[in-house]
């Protein structure tokens, strides 16, 4: 029950398109990750993802549509839903999935990670 600050966590995490666990509740996993560049397509079978962004914005195309995700603003891609976010300059985001969860869903690329680190 210690508090966490998310600008220092921050300061942790060196690679892009890297997710880093901060923390764990029911089940599910609030992750910090810097993007920069563009993310595979990919989607999630069985669970469903929050993206906040802390500092900066980044786009997630969806098959019908783009978004575009600012600072303070958040948003939820169901499970099952083709997603590829994009980030044109950096982008620090928060995550709320849960455990379960890879970052590339059902696909397996140089940019999967299977083992979260804890920071």
């Amino acid at each position: 029950m210690n508090k966490i600050n998310i600008s220092e966590k921050f300061d942790h995490v060196l690679e892009y398109w890297s997710p880093k666990i901060i923390g764990e509740l029911n089940g599910q996993q609030v992750k910090l990750a810097k993007f920069l560049g563009e993310f595979p397509r990919h989607k999630h079978d069985n669970e469903d993802e929050l993206f906040m962004v802390i500092s900066g914005k980044m786009e997630i195309e969806f098959d019908d549509r783009t978004e575009t995700i600012a600072k303070g603003e958040m948003i939820i891609v169901p499970k099952g839903v083709y997603h590829r976010p994009i980030a044109e300059s950096e982008c620090l985001c928060l995550l709320f999935e849960p455990s379960t969860t890879i970052n590339t869903g059902g696909e397996q690329n140089k940019l999967t990670k299977n083992n979260l680190e804890w920071i």
